[in-house]
């Protein structure tokens, strides 16, 4: 099975709120998830995460935690999602490749539909 590594931003704000973005492509399009991507070889965890807010959101973060690494197994893949808490350091959080996104309060989580892996940590942050 295809083995892919991410990491995920768990961006809060000064009101104890989760930024989740909503994905506007592809077989999961419209599904919510925390915004990340990808790690490129010989990138660390922070870096790639810091990396990818920026190319998706233009915004600078502020890696405050290591948080959890969640193992999933998807249809056609197995995925490592290494889950970081953040904070806005700079910027707006433009959205360049979401086609949504929102402030959740804890109460709020259960409220969108979640990718799989991404559920897993929202039933641990509710």
């Amino acid at each position: 099975m295809k083995q892919i590594k991410v990491v995920a931003a768990i961006i809060h704000d000064n009101q104890g709120r989760i930024f989740a973005t909503q994905r506007g492509c592809g077989e999961w399009k419209d599904w919510w998830e925390f915004p990340g991507g990808k790690m490129e070889v010989g990138e660390t965890a922070e870096e790639a995460l810091k990396r990818e807010i920026w190319e998706e959101l233009e915004t600078r973060i502020v890696v405050e935690r290591f948080v959890e690494t969640v193992e999933w197994d998807y249809p056609l893949f197995h995925l490592t999602m290494h889950c970081y808490l953040c904070h806005v350091e700079s910027g707006h959080l433009e959205l360049k490749e979401h086609e949504a996104a929102k402030w959740l309060n804890k109460d709020e989580l259960e409220s969108v539909n979640w990718l799989p892996a991404d559920w897993e940590l929202v039933r641990k942050l509710s």
